[in-house]
């Protein structure tokens, strides 16, 4: 059976070479690693080499005496416990020796028992301090993940979130991309009986659609050429807990009717099975898409979008919440300067200046990404404007024709329209890069060629799916 001391280093400092054999027999019995110096010069050379995890040290001694030794111990920032040896009549120097830093002391001539128990004691509160450190990192790990917020709006959304997260009711999350919505979804299952079951991720418009059928339902043995074993899906794997179905509007129609039986029925068949599966889903979903007008171009199931709105959520984008910029980037300086190992930084007046009078389409997202960039650049403790991305800096002022046609439908789709061929040109046919270009999926711009009835000459595989 491992010892409970096994793996704890101890230095012994005495100029006594008995009292060193003495202790180092005693410590050794239970369980220590010993190592020993006969002064404090050669003390400061060990704890260099060895990194002991206590140290044992006389106050006096030739060459350099205990005092010069903790004093320079601690400036050269040794932070383990250093118990001071004295005789009776040096008890006030041992107090003296407390109050620069020394963790405790012994009084010469010592029982057993009390250099044991004052050992247990530094390292009951050494496992404490790494286990705080741990909880500390974990804490902070954690907040990294949460949504950050000053915002009175985004206040009100959360104290919501808590609201219902008791219940399985399904969950139809809103806002642009780059808001925040998974962080809201993943607050839903923390704060809900299920926090403990797992949380399921899927992007529906990042898997090609041949595949997306299987990776949700799974499927059964030989139920396509490569399918040389059955494969649970991610459906049956949230089971018990929460499924998030991010992009919910790039759902093939197809598998809109199977997600809608799912959801009423709490049953599954996997692709190429016999026999339906039982599941016990918490379905939470969102989209940067306006489903309601995806319902009225027929690209969306009625049935299933009022399904998945039992309870609707917007989250407000970066730009109408100002007050959270500060905040975030700090947040964000603290968390990068950390993960890239840099000293600590702050944001100069003049740069979140800068950030705040930006409109920040990619949103939240956007924002990190671009106090990452400063971080990884400033040349000094503030980061600067200069340290900014340029289309931070410098966003081009759009211009402002003069509108006649005020129909914001009109205006959208001509806008849509425009873009997609424009898009087009520019990759000489190729849907797969101009989808990548307009920021939409594959089957969401095959979609729209289709609805606006373009003719357009592909390029060489210009029509496969991204891989």
């Amino acid at each position: 059976m491992t010892k409970p001391n096994d793996n704890k280093h101890v230095l012994l400092v005495d100029d006594e070479e008995g009292l060193r054999f003495s202790l180092t027999v005693l410590l050794s019995k239970k369980g220590f690693k010993v190592s020993a110096a006969e002064n404090g010069q050669v003390a400061l050379l060990a704890l260099q080499s060895l990194a002991p995890d206590f140290v044992l040290c006389d106050l006096r001694m030739p060459e350099m005496d205990g005092m010069t030794f903790l004093q320079r111990a601690l400036a050269a920032g040794f932070r383990k416990p250093i118990i001071m040896m004295s005789a009776y009549a040096q008890v006030e120097e041992a107090v003296a020796a407390m109050r620069m830093g020394a963790f405790d002391y012994v009084s010469k001539p010592f029982k057993k028992e009390e250099i044991l128990k004052v050992l247990g004691r530094a390292a009951e509160i050494q496992d404490l301090r790494a286990e705080n450190a741990s909880l500390r990192e974990a804490a902070r790990a954690a907040a990294d993940r949460e949504l950050l917020t000053d915002d009175p709006r985004m206040h009100e959304l959360l104290a919501l979130v808590r609201k219902i997260a008791a219940f399985k009711t399904t969950v139809l999350i809103a806002g642009e991309s780059g808001s925040g919505k998974e962080l809201i979804a993943r607050s839903i299952h923390r704060n809900s009986p299920r926090a403990d079951a797992p949380f399921v991720a899927i992007n529906c418009g990042a898997i090609p659609e041949n595949l997306l059928e299987s990776e949700l339902f799974g499927h059964a043995k030989g139920a396509f050429t490569d399918a040389v074993a059955a494969k649970a899906g991610l459906l049956t794997a949230s089971s018990g807990g929460t499924l998030f179905l991010d992009e919910i509007g790039e759902l093939p129609l197809r598998l809109q009717v199977k997600m809608l039986r799912v959801l009423q029925d709490q049953r599954l068949r996997p692709l190429g099975a016999n026999e339906e599966i039982a599941v016990d889903l918490r379905v939470v979903a969102a989209t940067a898409r306006n489903l309601e007008e995806s319902v009225a171009q027929g690209l969306f199931r009625e049935d299933l979008f009022y399904r998945l709105n039992v309870f609707h959520l917007r989250v407000p984008p970066l730009r109408d919440r100002k007050g959270d910029l500060p905040l975030l980037t700090r947040h964000f300086i603290s968390k990068f300067t950390r993960q890239h190992g840099l000293p600590g930084l702050e944001i100069g007046p003049e740069a979140l200046r800068i950030l705040e009078a930006y409109p920040w389409p990619g949103n939240v997202r956007e924002l990190e990404n671009a106090v990452e960039r400063a971080v990884l650049v400033a040349a000094g403790p503030v980061i600067a404007p200069e340290d900014l991305p340029e289309r931070v800096r410098r966003p081009s002022a759009p211009s402002e024709p003069a509108i006649e046609d005020l129909s914001i439908k009109r205006n959208v789709r001509d806008l849509e329209r425009r873009l997609i061929v424009a898009a087009l040109e520019r990759t000489l046919g190729n849907k797969s890069k101009a989808a990548k270009l307009l920021d939409l999926s594959f089957r969401a711009l095959l979609y729209k060629i289709k609805e606006f009835g373009l003719q357009i000459e592909s390029a060489a595989n210009g029509d496969e799916p991204p891989e």
